[in-house]
């Protein structure tokens, strides 16, 4: 899935929705980096996983880890930095997050023995876990992380002690009491202080360390209790490096525990990432829906998640009967809808999430995603919007095989009607013989017939209410629409002789319009051509000839000529193959390859079977046979 349909197909949007359901910012990351899985078995392992956190969650909250911090705790590590207390703190929380959801996915085994199993690549680090809640609490190094730290904090203590008091005796002191422009303690740059009288400071005795903005108070370190504070701050000091070697020394623990926790790390965002879907699946009704491994669509009941209430379900079967589905009706009918219905849930299914339709719905493995559609609502078409669109369309036409999923909207639209006509129909027929998968929209009526007329195509309307003149939003398939413009303007009072008149030209035949309005005025089109079954297609192609079979990018050789059904018999590479006339390049004829009366059993036989034919030919031997390789 390239850019373009990404965009196109609104998934960026269900992404941005889904986010909103992670907790960690790898999670969203990992949301972010969702794209469609073309392994079948990978399909299926990552909507079963959805389906089973969405059973989990049913039941209760699950205990998943925010991961804060992490990133950058990451980031740090083997770099010659001390981890803060915080950060270790962090380290704790996620250990022990680790564990709780450990616990928690061990009892919910039978509910989901998939997404319970990532839990067994959890590692406990109970040890680590220990260490840390020994020495860190709250922010803070605790005092028995060291014995050194608890003497030095305790030292710390006493003198802090011993100064409170002895300045509290001189706030209380009626002979100082003159000098205090208040009665009170406090502390500057960690000193306790007295705010003194500017005029008194030298009475009072001490050394001032701050001043009021004003002047006239000073704030002074009493005399007596400055030796103390030296030592005090001594101590601080001694007691920084202690902490500094413990930080060290834990950083050290954690950084030798970096792969486990790395681990931890990976599969708590993982379960983010896959709670997230199942909560967002919860959110828009999802389903786990069947996948199937050929490239083929099925959808019932199926609504487009970005409308809420307001989708319609939609039914469609594409790459089963057909691999081409035209679909036709009014403007603002739901075409475009539909289209980005089908893509958009074929794009959420392969990449794991489970979507609003019902569980019988199938969708298969298909390798490219490829659109082009756009703003069905725009009656706005210039030569510009042609050219990006078509520039558009020829890339997905290089990038087209059989296993593309291939939407297109209102094909060739934007020039002239009768060249558009053309070059759609060219386009589909070419997207059709190099075996993709396509849904395209339009109002072309020659489109609706060529699709009646071909094998591989399947013609689609909206429906359409013609007596309020409001679309339905319901596909039928088997049925071509039409755009009802003559419907709604005689509805709405357009002269019948104008109305005939558009008739004759469009349809080349005459029709009576009555002059009162007939809610079932009925107007019915020329007889629909029916392709001839069983006329032979009309092929050159014999056997001997060399084919290039485009798709593939291979070269084969014709075996058996076209038959009724339109199907060569090709050689590739030692096997037989069924394949479409159509699918196919003429390279060289056999006459310029091979002389006249060529043994042709040379080509396609193996010595072992030319030798058995000629024992055939001569004799019955019980038991031997003739095996030949397929491809199919």
């Amino acid at each position: 899935m390239n850019h373009t349909t990404e965009m196109m197909l609104e998934f960026h949007t269900i992404k941005q929705q889904m986010k909103e359901y992670a907790l960690s910012v790898q999670g969203k990351e990992l949301i972010e980096r969702i794209e469609p899985f073309t392994q079948k078995r990978a399909v299926e392992l990552r909507l079963q996983e959805t389906a089973e956190a969405q059973a989990i969650i049913r039941k209760g909250s699950v205990p998943v880890h925010g991961l804060s911090g992490t990133e950058t705790l990451l980031n740090q590590f083997n770099k010659g930095i001390v981890l803060t207390p915080h950060q270790l703190e962090a380290v704790l929380d996620l250990i022990e997050g680790c564990g709780r959801i450990k616990r928690f996915m061990k009892n919910q085994a039978s509910l989901g023995p998939t997404v319970s199993s990532y839990a067994d690549s959890i590692y406990d680090l109970e040890e680590l876990a220990e260490t840390l809640r020994e020495s860190i609490r709250s922010g803070q190094i605790q005092d028995h992380a060291s014995k050194e730290l608890a003497k030095v904090r305790k030292q710390i203590a006493i003198l802090e002690s011993r100064i409170k008091e002895s300045v509290y005796q001189i706030v209380r002191s009626p002979s100082k009491s003159k000098y205090l422009q208040e009665p009170i303690v406090s502390q500057r740059d960690g000193r306790y202080v007295i705010p003194v009288k500017k005029e008194y400071r030298k009475q009072f005795g001490g050394q001032v360390v701050d001043a009021s903005a004003s002047g006239s108070t000073v704030y002074m370190e009493p005399k007596v209790v400055q030796k103390d504070q030296v030592k005090i701050a001594e101590l601080r000091s001694d007691e920084y490096l202690e902490e500094q070697r413990i930080l060290s020394m834990l950083t050290g623990h954690v950084e030798g525990c970096e792969h486990e926790l790395r681990i931890n790390i990976e599969t708590m965002a993982h379960y983010d990432f896959i709670f997230a879907k199942a909560k967002y699946s919860e959110e828009i009704s999802g389903n786990q829906v069947k996948i199937v491994s050929e490239p083929a669509l099925k959808l019932v009941e199926a609504r487009h998640p970005l409308l809420g209430s307001e989708a319609k379900p939609l039914t469609l079967d594409l790459g089963h009967r057909y691999q081409t589905l035209v679909i036709t009706g009014p403007n603002t009918g739901g075409k475009t809808v539909s289209l980005k219905t089908a893509g958009l849930l074929t794009v959420m299914t392969l990449s794991g999430m489970l979507v609003p339709a019902s569980p019988e719905s199938e969708v298969g493995i298909f390798e490219t995603v490829l659109t082009d559609i756009g703003d069905g609502q725009s009656i706005q078409q210039s030569l510009s919007t042609f050219s990006s669109r078509l520039t558009n369309v020829i890339e997905i036409l290089k990038l087209s095989n059989p296993r593309s999923l291939v939407l297109l909207d209102e094909l060739g639209a934007g020039t002239d009607p009768a060249e558009g006509m053309g070059l759609a129909i060219a386009i589909l027929e070419q997207l059709n013989d190099m075996g993709a998968k396509t849904i395209a929209t339009t109002h072309y009526n020659d489109i609706k017939t060529f699709a009646s007329e071909h094998p591989d195509f399947e013609n689609a309307r909206m429906e359409f209410d013609l007596e309020t003149l409001q679309p339905l939003y319901q596909l039928t398939i088997g049925k071509p629409g039409q755009s009802q413009a003559f419907h709604i303007a005689r509805k709405l009072g357009l002269h019948p002789k104008i109305l005939e008149n558009a008739h004759g030209r469009t349809y080349g035949e005459e029709v009576h319009y009555e002059s009162e309005a007939h809610h079932d005025l009925q107007i019915t089109s020329g007889p629909v051509r029916k392709m001839e079954k069983s006329k032979k297609p009309d092929s050159t192609l014999k056997k001997g000839d060399s084919v290039f079979i485009p798709s593939e990018e291979r070269k084969a050789i014709v075996y058996e000529s076209v038959d009724a059904n339109g199907n060569l018999t090709l050689f590739i590479d030692g096997a037989f193959k069924k394949m479409n006339h159509k699918r196919v390049k003429l390279e060289l004829p056999a006459e310029e390859l091979y002389p006249e009366g060529y043994d042709y059993d040379i080509l396609f036989e193996t010595v072992e079977n030319r030798k058995k034919k000629r024992i055939m030919e001569k004799r019955h031997v019980d038991g031997l046979k003739i095996e030949y390789k397929s491809e199919d």
